[in-house]
């Protein structure tokens, strides 16, 4: 099976506010950044949208390896949060609905599709590929008011 490597990160200006997200992929010695922006919007779901949208442009599949920031997106999966929010009908621990479920289930979906391990890393640190991705993710919130 094929390998791929995936970076994201997702950036707010304000919390809800504009917000844009950065993801980077690699296979064998190519490399695609891709990424977008909201205009309302919160840190949480464009974390969730670079994730996705990077797995969208799979076209068969991978073991791939996301790499992020985001304890959000990674404990979902590595902790297997999702798997319990699914057994309760879609509540959190708190027996509160869990926020973002349309985007939690499309990213559970596209994951079914390959063998993804989510690996978390420092955010803001000296990881080139998780900086990059934050420089997309604000520079398409800039891009929101051009």
């Amino acid at each position: 099976m094929e390998e791929i490597v995936i970076y994201t990160d997702g950036a707010c200006s304000g919390n809800p506010g504009p917000g844009g997200w950065g993801s980077i992929l690699m296979y064998k010695e190519h490399k695609k950044e891709i990424f977008g922006a909201k205009n309302d919007t919160t840190n949480n779901i464009m974390e969730l949208t670079a994730v996705i949208e990077a797995l969208k442009l799979l076209k068969f599949k991978c073991n791939v390896k996301v790499y992020s920031d985001s304890a959000y997106v990674v404990n979902a999966f590595c902790q297997k949060w999702i798997e319990g929010w699914q057994k309760n009908g879609w509540k959190n621990a708190s027996k509160e609905p869990v926020k973002n479920k349309e985007l939690w289930e499309e990213l559970y979906e596209l994951t079914k599709k390959h063998q993804v391990t989510f690996i978390k890393v420092k955010g803001h640190s000296d990881n080139e590929y998780n900086n990059r991705c934050d420089e997309l993710a604000r520079e398409a919130i800039k891009k929101l008011h051009i």
